[in-house]
């Protein structure tokens, strides 16, 4: 069934809208198949599925909020297939791609934290998928401001995201997304004033202008190997942060 659930090539629909709502209509049926089950996989599908249906379709189905409504649809379809391929190929014995590969290995691990787990997986989700996404629906300077209208509607529903982690695997995300404990238990790790910063841009406009830049970027030939380097080098950074707050007892 989950398999069945995560195929991209099961999703059917005849424009980018119709094919997003059937493949967040089979992720959340995916989402509660495996927190029924206590599956800690689910750990990143429970928030994501509470963004898609609080924020992302609400939003998609009202073509008035965008400039360019198709592209709108084909960044959150190609952004949400991008996951569910991932996981398929995790239950099929596929091929993962390695920033995924960490949030299952998390997931799978009973000894690491499920918050840590949970926010694995949105490092891979808003470092690494979201910047390919932007550059395969073919963004240009003209669709900015549907980018951040997209996820800024997901920043301001994020409590629904912390909500729903938490009511489903006791996971509490709330001081990483809102940033009230960041700062202290950043600052145990590698000094006063060094990270704080660095893990804050996770859920706010700068760390998403990032994203932004470098899925413009992966679209120029002569930028686009540079791009690829530094969309890992950023992923990297926040899961060795990450890391070091879960050290710390942070999260």
């Amino acid at each position: 069934m989950l398999a069945e659930l995560a195929d991209p090539a099961a999703i059917t629909g005849d424009s980018p809208l119709e094919r997003l709502e059937d493949a967040a209509a089979r992720h959340s049926r995916l989402a509660a198949i495996l927190e029924a089950r206590g599956d800690r996989r689910g750990l990143f599908s429970v928030g994501l599925d509470a963004g898609e249906q609080a924020a992302v379709l609400p939003m998609q189905r009202d073509h008035e909020q965008f400039v360019d409504a198709r592209w709108a649809g084909e960044l959150s379809l190609d952004l949400l297939e991008r996951y569910l391929a991932n996981l398929h190929a995790r239950v099929t014995g596929g091929v993962v791609e390695p920033q995924w590969a960490r949030f299952f290995d998390l997931a799978e691990d009973c000894s690491a934290s499920p918050a840590r787990a949970a926010m694995a997986g949105y490092n891979a989700h808003l470092t690494v998928d979201l910047a390919r996404a932007v550059a395969a629906a073919g963004t240009r300077d003209a669709h900015v401001p549907d980018f951040f209208r997209i996820v800024d509607a997901i920043a301001v529903r994020g409590d629904l995201i912390i909500d729903r982690t938490r009511s489903a695997y006791g996971a509490d995300l709330g001081p990483l997304w809102r940033g009230y404990v960041v700062g202290p238990a950043l600052d145990s790790i590698v000094g006063e004033g060094v990270a704080t910063t660095a893990l804050l841009r996770f859920a706010d406009m700068g760390y998403n202008s990032l994203t932004l830049a470098h899925g413009l970027a992966l679209q120029e030939p002569m930028l686009a190997a540079d791009a690829e380097r530094r969309i890992a080098g950023l992923w990297q950074v926040a899961d060795d942060v990450l890391a070091g707050l879960a050290m710390a007892g942070g999260m």
